[in-house]
């Protein structure tokens, strides 16, 4: 069966997210005893018990939703055809291609949510959700705002849309968008901006100190929408998609061309399952699609794709 991973970003996590797995498997355990070790902080308490201001904290949200997608995608004990995930998720696949090691990856993730917080002043910048307006229409009103930075940070699907930039200038793209639905995300930098060109140069950085392997099968990059084969492409898409949109529409559309027969959803939460539903509507015929952030989860999703209880 051709299957795709795919891990999601900022936004999924929850108190209490990979306990479930860190309690019924050592493998998992073990990730977790890793983390709290390379950060030099328990990681695995503060998905487990939060606080959820704690774990909202970027620093904090990276890693921890980096080591429960890779318990959950390391218990599943195969490999996919082709893995993708959601900004921060990248890192994730990445790990599970074999191109990043475990370790550095969830030091690098910490360091980048530091950076990206670090990169602009709290309060200073803001994102916003737009649905139902395509995107071509959003990145018309945006060109039309003088108030400041304002840019698509993600492509999510044909109808939804993430904007981010200086919090006057989403509030002004809001205003003129006018659309059917629209909210101000609750986090504290403008992600995936050209704002985020300090934390993006201080990242490239450590992403060169670092060894990339070539990648077992081929992932799909945030940046560019495209399959990488090599370490070096890894590593590049790394270093551009701090500040520039996802591409994860286009990204998407890869699968279908692929004839990916199925998905998991590797972490916490629902959202990329969500986001497919509305990506996939028009297709002959879109994939199944499970999620793996719990125990129940991992069972079925091994069931269903493997044969394997």
């Amino acid at each position: 069966m051709n299957i795709a991973y795919l891990f999601p970003g900022q936004g999924s996590q929850a108190v209490g997210m990979g306990k479930d797995l860190y309690d019924k498997s050592p493998e998992a355990r073990e990730l977790f005893e890793t983390a709290d070790e390379v950060l030099g902080f328990p990681i695995s308490k503060i998905c487990f018990e939060g606080p959820e201001e704690e774990l909202r904290l970027t620093r904090n949200t990276q890693p921890a939703l980096l080591v429960v997608s890779t318990a959950a995608c390391r218990l599943l004990g195969r490999d996919p055809a082709v893995t993708a995930g959601h900004s921060l998720g990248e890192y994730s696949a990445l790990v599970a291609a074999g191109c990043l090691r475990f370790e550095d990856a969830v030091l690098l993730v910490h360091k980048r949510g530091r950076y990206m917080q670090e990169a602009v002043p709290v309060g200073i910048g803001g994102m916003a959700a737009v649905l139902g307006v395509p995107g071509d229409v959003v990145e018309g009103h945006l060109a039309a705002v003088r108030s400041g930075v304002v840019e698509i940070a993600n492509w999510n699907s044909d109808d939804q849309i993430v904007i981010s930039g200086e919090k006057a200038a989403v509030e002004e793209a809001l205003a003129a968008i006018k659309a059917p639905r629209s909210v101000m995300l609750p986090v504290s930098a403008p992600f995936h901006s050209r704002l985020m060109k300090p934390a993006e140069e201080r990242l490239a950085a450590d992403l060169d100190a670092i060894p990339f392997a070539e990648p077992r099968f081929p992932v799909i990059t945030n940046v560019d929408a495209r399959l990488i084969r090599t370490a070096e492409e890894a590593r590049d898409a790394l270093k551009r998609q701090v500040s520039r949109a996802v591409l994860w529409t286009k990204s998407m559309g890869l699968l279908k061309e692929m004839d990916i027969e199925a998905c998991v959803e590797c972490g916490p939460g629902k959202v990329l399952a969500g986001l497919f539903k509305r990506i996939g509507r028009g297709w002959l015929k879109a994939p199944a699609f499970h999620n793996v952030e719990n125990w129940e989860g991992l069972e079925k999703a091994r069931a269903a794709l493997f044969g394997l209880l």
